[in-house]
């Protein structure tokens, strides 16, 4: 594992040792276990998206892990005034140990990583958002012990949350199904491999797809950057919110997850988050946990616990 450019790239071993770490460093976390293990590094943290959790959580990982992390905006860099991805990647290398980087584009995130020759972390594309299932992913053991037989659905729109989701779970042998309308389906290719690999349903119908799930998953209908799209969305998504009438299709103890922001009202009520509000701000503070792994992995690859 040389990067976390999207899931796909990574085995299921290697998915499961990200979550076993992630696991052994809540832990002592939550028991005030120091583990400086990446003391004396610096993460560069590129954001071209704003966000809440994706900068406090890489940044409070560098800093509990021993390392450095810095905040760069599209204001800080040249990037932001035309200069080459290409460019930034190589100069970046020579300072810095790793890059975090928050964008629109997947190619971006892919061009850092051919050109540099440092570890990239995709903490958000319009694609693919791995940090985010991998969170979701270890939330999910948590609860629900293990991946086994298990299945996720998820409503909404087939966004880059919609093709992540759809990769991790099939990965780590989950069935997922996802209840979207027509025009807004997941990614074509990774439809195509879901169907091909595991077991994976896409529907119109958010009660055939939230049938027997143990995880019912939503996301906002208008992501970053498709503002001007809102209204038209909120029009599209009607009838695709999570509540308790859809609730009543899954399985009894089903546990809700929320990538966040929520908006009440709209992709889930009220009522429904604030009902599973353990389980979505536990998923919230995961993000912390299994980056912190990713961190590891690619920033000291011959850690183990022994050395520590």
């Amino acid at each position: 594992m040389k990067h976390l450019l999207k899931l796909q790239d990574l085995s299921r071993e290697e998915i499961i040792d990200i979550l076993n770490l992630a696991d052994q460093l809540k832990f002592e976390r939550k028991n005030n276990i120091p583990h400086p293990i990446l003391q004396g590094k610096t993460l560069g943290m590129i954001f071209q998206k704003s966000s809440t959790r994706t900068r406090v959580s890489f940044e409070a990982g560098m800093y509990q892990l021993g390392g450095n992390a810095l905040f760069l905006s599209n204001r800080d860099l040249q990037i932001g005034r035309g200069e080459l991805v290409q460019d930034t990647a190589r100069v970046l290398s020579r300072y810095i140990d790793a890059i975090m980087i928050r964008t629109y584009s997947q190619d971006e995130v892919e061009y850092l990583a051919e050109y540099g020759t440092i570890p990239v972390i995709n903490g958000l594309t319009d694609y693919a958002h791995p940090c985010q299932v991998l969170a979701d992913l270890m939330t999910i053991r948590e609860i629900k012990g293990g991946f086994h037989g298990r299945k996720l659905a998820f409503i909404g729109d087939g966004n880059n949350m919609a093709n992540s989701l759809i990769v991790g779970c099939i990965k780590v042998g989950m069935s997922i199904s996802i209840g979207c309308p027509k025009e807004y389906m997941p990614d074509s290719e990774i439809v195509a491999w879901a169907r091909e690999n595991g077991d994976f349903t896409c529907t119109e119908d958010i009660y055939e797809a939230a049938r027997g799930a143990d995880a019912v998953y939503t996301d906002v209908w208008a992501s970053m950057g498709q503002e001007e799209e809102s209204q038209k969305r909120r029009r599209d998504f009607a009838g695709y919110t999570v509540d308790d009438k859809l609730l009543e299709c899954a399985k009894k103890d089903v546990t809700v997850l929320h990538c966040l922001p929520a908006h009440r009202g709209e992709e889930i009520t009220a009522e429904v988050l604030e009902k599973h509000a353990d389980e979505i701000f536990e998923e919230a503070e995961n993000r912390l946990h299994a980056q912190k792994a990713v961190l590891v992995k690619l920033m000291a690859p011959d850690y183990t616990k022994d050395e520590d």
